[in-house]
């Protein structure tokens, strides 16, 4: 059986849907997800409006504004719900790596 869509999310997909905790236009993810990362984490154009597309395609996110070519988009109720499931997800993890070193 095919695990579900986005059952676990990659880095470059935690980080879109984190900063779209605010509105925002795809551009500013661009810029916004090497910031919070201390530049550990970048994410292409193509590779963000593919997650975009894959984002509003399964309602984790909505387009808020179209002004010609620039969108900006907002996280949804389940794109939260999703985003705080990766999170405990990760620390889990964390937990027991402490655990056991």
């Amino acid at each position: 059986m095919p695990r579900e869509k986005f059952h676990t999310l990659t880095e470059q997909m935690f980080y879109v849907l984190l900063c779209l905790k605010e509105e925002c236009y795809g551009m500013d993810i661009l810029d916004k997800v090497p910031a919070m990362t201390n530049r550990r984490v970048n994410v292409g154009s193509g590779t963000l409006y593919n997650l975009l597309e894959q984002f509003l395609e399964a309602k984790m996110i909505e387009e808020t504004k179209v002004e010609g070519r620039r969108r900006s988009y907002i996280l949804t109720q389940k794109g939260r719900d999703r985003l705080e499931a990766e999170y405990r997800r990760i620390c889990a993890q964390a937990e027991d790596y402490r655990r056991l070193f």
